[in-house]
């Protein structure tokens, strides 16, 4: 006949291991819901910071990380940039939203590359923004990166089996620091409005099928 203390013991045993296995369940479960929470706190952050379209940093954010690294920028030269398509509407009008999105898509693609680990980020529509180390400021140096950035967009954009073609004027500014980040993308955006006046001059049909963007 089995020992009741034996029975008991064993009963209690048996209860603590239950107990713990309960306990280390709840934990795995609870970690798993912290691990979703922060997941889904990312990506709402994310969202509230990002360009849905490109993935590019929006304008809020733009603004935000460009003060934090002109702050951080220790002497180092700071070229703000402004970006604008021009009749981008076209675009869309001629071959689709959906083919409108795919030039945003690459333009934003190309501008990352050439900049780089800089600061690159769309502002809303057709525009897009960046802040570029560099190792000078003088305006050889400048005239320079616009020809180079506006040779970076110039190829084709395959579209469904189609090359689109869209023209870019580009503006470049110096920036020495936080305070003077909104004078500088001022002075970038008029240099860009200056560069779209040349191309305002080509017709619509020669913007849309010319070999090459129109130079900025």
């Amino acid at each position: 006949m089995p020992d009741p203390l034996s029975v008991a013991s064993g009963i209690s045993a048996a209860g603590a291991l239950v107990s713990v296995w309960q306990l280390r369940r709840r934990a795995l479960r609870a970690e798993a819901e912290i691990e979703y929470l922060q997941a889904e706190l990312a990506a709402e952050r994310h969202a509230a910071s990002h360009d849905p379209l490109t993935g590019l940093p929006n304008r809020r954010a733009f603004y935000q990380i460009a003060a934090a690294l002109l702050t951080d920028a220790g002497g180092r030269p700071l070229i703000a940039v402004v970006l604008d398509l021009n009749d981008f509407k076209q675009v869309n009008d001629r071959y689709g939203h959906a083919a409108g999105d795919q030039v945003l898509v690459s333009v934003a693609q190309r501008l990352t590359a050439f900049a780089g680990d800089n600061l690159v980020a769309r502002l809303g529509g057709d525009e897009f923004a960046g802040l570029l180390s560099s190792p000078s400021v003088d305006r050889r140096w400048i005239d320079h990166a616009t020809r180079r950035l506006c040779e970076a967009m110039a190829a084709p954009i395959p579209v469904g089996g189609r090359s689109v073609r869209v023209t870019a004027s580009v503006g470049l500014a110096p920036v020495s620091g936080p305070t003077q980040l909104a004078e500088a993308l001022c002075a970038a955006d008029a240099a860009m409005y200056r560069a779209k006046g040349v191309t305002a001059r080509r017709s619509p049909r020669q913007l849309l099928d010319a070999p090459r963007l129109a130079e900025c």
